[in-house]
């Protein structure tokens, strides 16, 4: 199997965003050293990672609901999604800063989920077995 049939637009996505925070922490360079270009590329690479991270948390939260019988479109999937989105345009307008907005963003929806998880849980009670609450 070649090289090319093994990479997806999922690798371009991250070779984009590896370009882009690594190209931006050079444009904000003072001068162009050797420590300015290592600092780039590992600037690069978390913002790869904190990508990885954050989508991949995102897409497992999405599949359990799925998973437990939940449909996408169901106020309990949808509320943490829509307040961490709200949190982080909150964030990004008051600071101005990509970075402490999608870690806003990221945190508000953490938090919103694990609360939603609760209340569920206390209003529904939990059902052991495979079948679909209904």
């Amino acid at each position: 199997m070649s090289l090319q049939d093994r990479l997806g637009p999922w690798h371009g996505l991250l070779i984009l965003v590896f370009l882009v925070a690594t190209g931006l922490s050079l444009a904000r360079a003072e001068e162009l050293t050797a420590v300015a270009g290592l600092s780039a590329v590992l600037y690069g690479l978390l913002a790869v990672v904190l990508l990885q991270f954050t989508v991949g948390n995102v897409w497992a939260y999405a599949v359990e609901y799925r998973d437990a019988g939940g449909a996408w479109s169901d106020l309990p999937f949808l509320a943490p999604l829509v307040f961490g989105v709200c949190w982080g345009v909150f964030a990004f307008s008051t600071t101005r800063s990509v970075g402490v907005a999608a870690w806003a963003a990221f945190w508000g929806f953490a938090i919103v989920a694990a609360i939603t998880a609760v209340a569920v849980w206390l209003l529904l009670g939990y059902r052991e077995g495979s079948e679909p609450a209904g």
